[in-house]
């Protein structure tokens, strides 16, 4: 996905997260961290930095933003700016960091956009101490989640199980590189206060799978939204639920 082309204009927007969203997000990635402090971090696909501050923060060490897309990074470094997180140009496959310099990578929706995963399980296991943690927020077909807006855009489940890594081969990949499976959590957020708000948020475009859709396809299902916001009645929150799937390099 080229995200230099139209997705950096709305992707903070878009994807931005409540300071609730963020906090809950943060306790997540602190239960299965390495509990010493402090803690160097990759924040690996780190777009428009919408997490790589809060990171420093949370775990008290360099964070180390790595993210291709020139126009994302640009957006970063404008508005996610912290003296604690450095964005580098890089991707899952060549990543600017030396051997063993991280003790956590965060990957955050990024392997679906990965062709290679053998080669970034290498690099992200390349640049992990010992015991250090990759953690992997994603959908996995095997595991799929019904998401609130697959049904008005049913074209969309379809993409992601294309798009999103299958968990089992996923796990061999990893386990190849020398990362091995600590656990898979199902983690269920608040994403909007009500419907209309939802929609507000949709039709943004800002998840890449709105550029797999057709146009048709789109205005279909937010004919299917809109007439779903006008027959709400009281307002209730959106919630939906993804994976996070931990991995750790095996201690020396």
């Amino acid at each position: 996905m080229n995200y230099d082309d139209r997705q950096h204009l709305v992707y903070a927007r878009a994807r931005a997260l409540t300071p609730e969203r963020l906090t809950e997000w943060l306790r997540v990635f602190a239960r299965h961290a390495p509990q010493r402090r402090p803690l160097a971090v990759l924040d690996l696909g780190s777009g428009t930095g919408r997490f790589s501050p809060a990171l420093a923060d949370e775990f008290g060490g360099p964070v180390w933003g790595v993210e291709p897309s020139e126009h994302m990074r640009a957006g970063a470094e404008e508005h996610a700016a912290h003296p604690g997180v450095t964005y580098l140009s890089g991707s899952a496959t060549a990543v600017p960091l030396p051997d063993a310099s991280c003790d956590l990578a965060v990957v955050f929706l990024v392997l679906q956009h990965v062709r290679d995963h053998a080669g970034a399980a290498a690099e992200i296991a390349r640049v992990l101490r010992p015991g250090g943690r990759v953690l992997i927020r994603s959908l996995f077909p095997d595991r799929m989640p019904e998401l609130p807006w697959y049904s008005y855009f049913p074209g969309a489940r379809d993409i992601d199980e294309q798009v999103f890594p299958r968990m089992d081969p996923l796990l061999e990949t990893f386990a190849a590189a020398g990362l091995r499976f600590v656990t898979v959590e199902r983690v269920q957020e608040r994403i909007a206060d009500s419907l209309a708000d939802y929609e507000t948020r949709l039709k943004l475009r800002g998840s890449s799978t709105f550029e797999r859709l057709t146009e048709e396809e789109i205005m279909v299902g937010f004919d299917a939204l809109e007439a779903a916001v006008r027959a709400e009645r009281r307002p209730r929150p959106v919630e939906e639920e993804s994976d996070l799937l931990v991995l750790e390099r095996a201690a020396d």
